[in-house]
């Protein structure tokens, strides 16, 4: 009876954890644990990005299971010397799970398919009637190179700098689809990151916007839109791809994606694609990409102080792009004569449609009467294209 017990004890995870004390990695573990309670409470509790914070989760807690991780996850398949070669012939044999669908996330699948589904759920009228909107999702894009440059100051690789870089596009699949490409070691801190932040613009983005702007200025209320036709609603995502990749072939994978998902939904006659690319497509793609990035964030790997300087620089990533696009926001009013409310301006990060509705709700605290959401949709959907911009940019010149 004590040998069966014991095999059973020497079997389990319990012998790794309690042995991992003894050599100091057990409190990995418990951190592991810490961040993944977290990040559920956020996710169920707080409902900040639940649809992406409980499958991420859910993987790294999968992952950091001590002595059964292994059986489904196995990074050193995917980053070998500079990350960019598989090791079929492991994968092969010894894969997981989590290895196979790890596939989609490092062939470069899943993100692109993420922009097909947002594509298709948004409304790109607003930026169409108001092209000057466009300004203020690119002044928003500062926050993707001041993190770059932070990363350099840091010390870690210019291929590194530019993946932590793409977290102040507040656009998790672009911070995917870069950093698994460029810094495939880094994808766990960096997405968990991405996602950590875009889930908490409610609470990082409003004291950023009233220190910078006056009662004043949010209270203004802005010009209803022009309708947008029909014929203006087609050409537009048939233009854009056209123009990306005349002049940055490497986003068109994201913006290609994107305008496909919304030449779906705006055309009238793929109501059944546009419904599977909003629903089912976005839904399935959605748990295999969550659960991936979490299962990346193991506990030898991700406790590291560059982690802790990816989760910093974030957080001032996000920060700057805020003030940024709050900042030309308030010099585009003054040009107009007080027409433009400078809020919409920190609305031109790319967290559709969650930044646009923040700038509502501080607009509207200001003056009740006052309905920013179309308005600030605007440089919102601006944020989507600039961030794919911006990851294009950096792979062109770091690939």
């Amino acid at each position: 009876m004590l040998e069966a017990l014991k095999g059973i004890y020497e079997s389990s995870a319990f012998q790794t954890l309690i042995g991992g004390f003894i050599e100091q990695e057990g409190w990995k573990y418990l951190v592991m644990y810490a961040i993944v309670a977290v990040l559920f409470y956020l996710g169920i509790v707080r409902q900040f990005e639940p649809l992406l914070l409980l499958p991420i989760a859910f993987g790294m807690l999968l992952t950091n299971i001590p002595t059964l991780s292994d059986a489904i996850f196995h990074m050193d398949f995917f980053v070998q010397d500079n990350g960019a070669v598989i090791n079929w012939a492991e994968l092969g044999a010894h894969g997981g799970l989590l290895d196979y669908l790890y596939l989609g996330v490092k062939l470069g699948i899943f993100p692109p398919l993420i922009f097909l589904g947002v594509g298709a759920m948004t409304d790109f009228s607003p930026l169409i009637a108001n092209p000057k909107s466009l300004l203020l999702g690119a002044a928003a894009q500062f926050g993707v190179f001041a993190a770059f440059i932070g990363a350099l100051c840091l010390g870690f690789t210019v291929v590194e700098a530019a993946s932590i870089g793409i977290i102040g596009g507040a656009d998790g699949p672009t911070a995917i689809y870069v950093t698994k490409t460029l810094a495939p070691a880094l994808l766990g801190a960096i997405a968990i990151a991405a996602y950590s932040y875009m889930a908490l613009v409610p609470m990082i983005q409003p004291p950023i916007m009233k220190l910078f702007t006056s009662k004043k200025e949010r209270a203004i209320k802005m010009d209803v839109l022009r309708p947008v036709s029909k014929t203006e609603q087609i050409i537009f995502p048939i233009v854009v791809a056209l123009v990306v990749s005349a002049i940055l072939p490497s986003a068109l994978s994201l913006v290609g994606m994107l305008m496909l998902g919304n030449l779906l939904r705006v055309s009238g006659v793929t109501e059944r694609l546009s419904k599977t690319a909003q629903n089912e497509l976005m839904n399935i793609v959605t748990i295999m990409l969550g659960v991936c990035v979490g299962a990346t964030a193991k506990a030898d790997s991700f406790l590291d102080i560059k982690t802790l300087y990816i989760i910093a620089l974030g957080l001032c990533a996000f920060a700057f792009a805020t003030l940024a696009g709050t900042l030309f926001g308030k010099l585009m009013c003054f040009v107009t004569g007080g027409k433009i409310n400078p809020l919409i301006g920190s609305a031109g990060v790319s967290a559709v449609p969650m930044a646009a509705r923040v700038s509502q709700k501080v607009g509207q605290a200001e003056n009740p009467s006052n309905f920013l959401l179309m308005h600030a949709m605007g440089p919102n959907v601006a944020g989507v294209i600039g961030s794919a911009v911006a990851a294009g940019v950096f792979l062109t010149l770091f690939q």
